[in-house]
This record gives structure tokens, C-alpha cells and sequence, in this order.
């Protein structure tokens, strides 16, 4: 090395270059195994010699065999699906498994032919190799892309996605902001393009570590990968012991719990039920300013909770939203009912104080600035 900056330079040249590396190994064999599992299930509902026996419980009586974290209802259906919309996949993996040394697999290629008869039947609709597939897009962007029945729209964002290198995020938007069919009716298409282009959110390493997908793929737990970050996560975890020690009659249920809401993953930072007030009391807690959108999600967990977790005997789940917002702290309530006079009365008289939780959250910053 020449001087001290070039030694620097190279070392962190080293370090993203192979961080890249590693992130996109792990999506390749993330999405590799998907589709094989996909792959598996067709197979097996095809020809296995006791498919009869199965018929329509199939998916859910394997889930409940396996008994897998990733590998759940949703999960092996989402599978299934990736099989039949991009079998083009099937023609990498054929020569890829050729020297695979398991007993179980070492048949794979001979069994992926039908696959690829697949592909060549159908080969006017598929538009991206399965290559570049499985370098340029996570999974999480084809689990995206697979409600899209359409073949000339989901093709279209494929497309859009590589070029533009769009992050989850951004496709998410543009397909919710209906950026196709936009695009299709405008009067100037590369005005268009350019503004899109302009505004992407660009992917990171930490997007596709992030992704419930790859965490349950390495067996990662929630907590593990879904704080913003050490701050919130050490907010959180003496929130916990807070509110069990105020004796109001919490019981800890979860911490980070994951909860599916159409076809999203969405994580409650802690979950308690109030054996007194005899509900469900969730706790969401931001390290930044109040906003909209954090009253909106902490009002959607509610209504989930009240519409899928609430037993019949239950009181309506309770909502605590915490903010700290440069270091004052800001408290608000939300119920599912939208009896707000009931709540007042019953509730809060149960619940921690606005100015309790404050002092909380004020003196446990003081502590991790000392």
C-alpha cells in the first residue's frame, strides 16, 4: 500500500465487496430452495404413490409435519405458486445439481426435465432468464411479483426492477401507485420514467438480511433482525421488565411478534394480556418523531388482534404507542372500540399513566447516555 487512505480504501472496498457477495449467496439458495420446494409438492401431487390419501389437505398436513419456521401454510402455497409462474428456474438448477453429492438429490436433474419441457412449451412468456433471476432479484420482490396474473405487467416490473435497481420498497410502491397502467396512458412515457427513476428507493445489504424470508431461511429470530436499532431494542427490553415489576397485572406474551396481514409480515414490538382488564395490550415504540403513519399501524395490529386473536370472552385489545421524539417522550393510548368514553373510564385506571411511561422512557435515556 502506497499510504495509510489507499490501505483504507482498500480495506473497505474488501469488506462491501464481499458483503455484497455473501447477501446475494444467501438470496440465490433463499430463492433456489423456494422453487425446489415448490417443485417438490407439484411433484408429489402429480405422482406420489399416496397423493389420494392427502388430496386437498396436502399443504396443510405438510406444514404440520414439518414443523418448520418459514415453512408454514402461507409459505409452502407462495412455493407452489413460484414453481408454476418462472419454471424457467429449473434449467439452471438442472446442470447446478448435476455434481450435487445427496443421495436424496443426485436424481434432481433427470426429475427437473419436466420443468424445463415446461419452459420451452411456454417460451414466448417467459421474459428474463433465470440467471439474472436469481442474481438481481430477491425473492421478496418475486413474492411480490406473483399475484401479478397478468404475464405483461408482471414482466413489465421485472424489468423496470433490474433496470432501475428498485429496492422491495419501491416496488411495492410503484405497483400500489399502478405505475404500469400509467405508464401505458401517458402522454410522454420517458418523463415518466425519468421521475420514477429520479425518486427509487435504491436496495440494501441489510434488505435482504431484513426480509422475514431470509431470516426464518437461517434461522434467525424475529428480535434478531427486525430492530431499527440498539436504542430501540434496548427500550424495549427494560420496557418489558417495567411493566411486569409495575404489578398492574401484565403477563409477557411476546416480544416481537410477527403477525400476517394480507400478504405481509408485520412484527408488534411487545405483546402482554392484562389479566385484570382481560385483553390483548400492544406495545409499538418509535425512536423518532410522532407521525400519522405510527397511529395508523399501531390501530391495525388492534383490529387484527380483535379480529383474529380475541377470544369470545375477551375485552377489546389495547394499543400503547411510545415515541421519543428528541428526548421527550410522547404517550398515546388506542382501543379497537371506538367507545372512547368506556375506555376512558375502564382502562386507564388499569394501565400504566402517560406521565409514568414518560418518566420511563426519559430516565432510561439518561441511563444509555451516561
Amino acid at each position: 500500500m502506497t499510504n495509510f487512505n489507499s490501505l483504507v480504501t482498500t480495506i473497505q472496498d474488501t469488506n462491501l465487496t464481499l458483503q455484497q457477495s455473501a447477501s446475494k449467496a444467501i438470496n440465490r439458495y433463499l430463492t433456489i430452495r423456494n422453487w425446489l420446494i415448490g417443485f417438490h409438492i407439484v411433484e408429489f401431487e402429480q405422482n406420489g404413490e399416496d397423493r389420494a390419501k392427502y388430496g386437498q389437505r396436502l399443504i396443510e398436513e405438510l406444514a404440520k409435519a414439518l414443523g418448520t419456521a418459514g415453512l408454514s401454510v402461507r409459505s409452502l402455497k407462495l412455493f407452489r405458486q413460484f414453481y408454476f409462474t418462472y419454471p424457467q428456474i429449473g434449467q439452471t438448477l438442472s446442470a447446478q445439481f448435476k455434481s450435487m453429492p445427496s443421495m436424496r438429490l443426485n436424481d434432481l436433474p433427470t426429475r427437473l426435465n419436466k420443468a424445463i419441457d415446461i419452459v420451452n412449451e411456454q417460451s414466448s412468456k417467459v421474459s428474463i432468464s433465470a440467471e439474472i433471476l436469481l442474481t438481481r432479484l430477491s425473492f421478496s420482490h418475486l413474492a411480490l411479483l406473483l399475484p401479478l396474473k397478468e404475464f405483461h405487467k408482471r414482466a413489465f416490473y421485472e424489468q423496470q426492477c433490474i433496470t432501475c435497481n428498485w429496492s422491495v420498497a419501491e416496488l411495492k410502491r410503484q405497483i400500489n401507485t399502478l405505475y404500469y397502467e400509467r405508464s401505458g396512458i401517458t402522454l410522454d412515457a420517458e418523463a415518466l420514467a425519468r421521475s420514477v427513476e429520479e425518486h427509487a428507493k435504491r436496495p440494501s445489504i441489510t434488505d435482504i438480511i431484513k426480509s422475514p424470508f431470509t431470516f426464518e431461511f437461517l434461522g434467525l429470530k424475529a428480535k434478531d433482525v427486525v430492530y431499527e436499532n440498539d436504542l430501540e431494542q434496548a427500550l424495549v427490553d427494560n420496557l418489558e421488565a417495567f411493566l411486569i415489576e409495575l404489578g398492574h397485572g401484565f403477563c409477557f406474551e411476546a416480544k416481537q411478534k410477527r403477525i400476517i396481514i394480507g400478504d405481509e409480515y408485520f412484527f408488534v414490538d411487545l405483546v402482554f394480556y392484562h389479566r385484570i382488564l382481560k385483553c390483548h395490550v400492544l406495545i409499538e415504540l418509535k425512536t423518532n418523531e410522532v407521525r400519522h403513519e405510527h397511529i395508523g399501524q399501531l390501530k391495525t395490529y388492534i383490529n387484527y388482534y380483535k379480529k383474529e386473536i380475541m377470544a369470545r370472552d375477551d375485552n377489546p385489545p389495547v394499543g400503547l404507542l411510545l415515541v421519543t421524539d428528541q428526548n421527550r417522550a410522547l404517550v398515546e393510548y388506542a382501543v379497537a372500540d371506538s367507545d372512547m368514553q368506556l375506555f376512558v373510564s375502564k382502562y386507564v385506571v388499569n394501565l400504566p399513566s402517560k406521565e409514568q411511561l414518560q418518566d420511563f422512557i426519559q430516565h432510561e435515556l439518561v441511563q444509555m447516555q451516561l
